[in-house]
């Protein structure tokens, strides 16, 4: 590992990995770079970083390692600074929750410097967002995806998987149109749909009786509700093609419960939910 980290976007998981690598022992010096002011008065507080500019351009100058984990939508114009200034020898690697079009606009923006980015996914969050979440251990045992492109340096890609697998990850490989279509059905489509049914509820005059009665199976499956909308604005829009087919299906299949409802057909009810049991239970057991 080299000396000198700059993460553009020290939030949860932007402070996360500053945190892990520092550590374990990996970087010298983590410059952060943000919008906000406080946030990255607070990461220099909290010791997350050594340095932090609102200035992309004066911030990267000395870079190493470069972490982009911003909304994607912004990085286009992140990759398009980044081309101006980065030294010959900086590693970019980027933790977006999409892939097509990041690698799409690491292409388009990054110049010579695109041989030497290395996209990737961790898989790994949580509900709450900014530098006050972040910690050392999010990574530990959790899975990153890289999605190397056809321009990716060999010396580099290993680079980013050693980057990764010191923050404590798994790293696994997968080409960027498996993985939208993958996350657009297992996280995309479940944040959509945890807002759409929090933002109806909102919506009803009943609201705050209804809000003061739900509980635990509300609050499982509502809490990721709670995350950034403008980073799963961002991710909906990038990734919308998978998700409006997965959508689509998801509509079917509700469509098939509301049927089974409207004829009093219990037993059409009771298989579909018992083939969703089994599978939920499966997929636990797979996972411990």
């Amino acid at each position: 590992m080299q000396k000198t980290l700059v993460v553009i976007g020290v939030g949860l998981i932007g402070g996360s990995v500053a945190k892990a690598l520092r550590k374990a022992w990996k970087v010298e010096h983590i410059i952060g770079i943000g919008r906000q002011r406080e946030n990255l008065a607070q990461a220099l507080d909290e010791g997350v970083i050594d340095e932090g500019f609102t200035d992309l351009l004066t911030g990267v100058k000395r870079a190493d390692w470069i972490l982009v984990s911003t909304p994607v939508g912004k990085m286009p114009g992140i990759f398009s600074d980044l081309a101006r200034v980065v030294s010959d020898t900086c590693v970019i690697l980027d933790a977006g929750s999409t892939k097509q079009d990041v690698v799409a606009a690491g292409q388009a923006c990054l110049g010579r410097h695109f041989s030497r980015f290395v996209p990737g996914h961790p898989v790994a969050g949580a509900e709450v967002s900014g530098c006050i979440g972040s910690r050392a251990d999010l990574f530990q045992g959790k899975a990153v995806v890289l999605t190397p492109h056809d321009n990716l340096d060999k010396n580099a890609l290993e680079a980013g998987r050693t980057f990764w697998q010191a923050c404590g990850a798994s790293v696994s490989l997968m080409d960027p149109e498996t993985h939208d279509r993958i996350f657009a059905a297992v996280s995309h489509l479940p944040h959509a749909l945890s807002f759409a049914l929090v933002e109806m509820l909102a919506g009803r005059p009943d609201a705050e009786q209804l809000f003061t009665f739900a509980a635990s199976g509300f609050r499982d499956f509502t809490r990721i509700a709670a995350s950034s909308p403008e980073m799963w604005r961002d991710i909906c829009m990038a990734n919308r093609v998978e998700l409006i087919r997965v959508l689509t299906q998801y509509r079917e299949q509700l469509n098939a419960l509301l049927d089974g409802l409207s004829r009093e057909d219990a037993e059409a009810l009771f298989n579909m939910f018992e083939k969703a049991q089994l599978a939920r239970k499966s997929w636990k057991q797979e996972r411990q």
